[in-house]
């Protein structure tokens, strides 16, 4: 580990480390519902349903059944599964963000920091090979809790034994990175990786050329 302020790099992972698109899940769906496509997209994201998912605190089996009964779809758990999971993609930019934090792993404690669910992160982890860099994971279904929630953040805090000025950190959600700021975290929105690479440097983070 570099001497330095800095001894860990948390990273969110939707938009930065792998893109994805509820879009094309309310598509899919769309044809077998009588919901529009921006209803179910709505109920998709960021919806109190899919708030309890992410915090662990509904099953599964127990969000699909709501998911089944608000769209009124005829449609089986494992037909609704690759629809519900087949919304991620890779961009050039999330490579670079990538080997970025690779080529940091070895002088920085590496950290993933997600709202996610359990169906998604476990789709993820078999079909995405992004995960092998990280010392720590810090999954809203797994923490009960979502940012921007502090209590969040907190438990990171906790967890890796640092102050918050020791941590860097980085979404592409602007409320999210405020609620880090709050709590003396070093916080950047996320857009891209020149922007990345800036904010690196500016707490004192040496790319070496990278």
């Amino acid at each position: 580990m570099q001497d330095g302020l800095i001894k860990a790099i948390v990273l969110d992972l939707g938009n930065v480390l792998v893109n994805f698109d509820h879009m094309i899940a309310a598509r899919r769906l769309c044809s077998l519902s009588d919901s529009s496509i921006e209803e179910i997209y709505n109920l998709f994201f960021d919806s109190s349903l899919t708030c309890l998912f992410e915090e662990g605190k509904i099953s599964p089996s127990d969000f699909f059944s709501e998911i089944k009964k608000t769209l009124n779809l005829k449609l089986k758990y494992e037909e609704f599964l690759p629809i519900w999971n087949e919304i991620f993609f890779l961009t050039p930019t999330n490579y670079s963000v990538y080997k970025l934090a690779k080529d940091l792993k070895d002088h920085y404690t590496l950290c993933l920091a997600s709202n996610i669910n359990v169906l998604h992160f476990e789709y993820l982890k078999k079909n995405f090979s992004v995960f092998d860099i990280f010392d720590r994971f810090f999954l809203s279904y797994e923490l009960k809790i979502r940012k921007p929630e502090a209590l969040f953040y907190q438990k990171i805090l906790k967890d890796l034994s640092l102050k918050p000025k020791e941590i860097f950190y980085t979404d592409d959600r602007l409320e999210l990175v405020e609620s880090a700021a709050n709590l003396g975290i070093n916080s950047f929105v996320f857009l891209g990786i020149d922007k990345l690479k800036e904010d690196l440097l500016k707490v004192g983070i040496k790319l070496n050329g990278l």
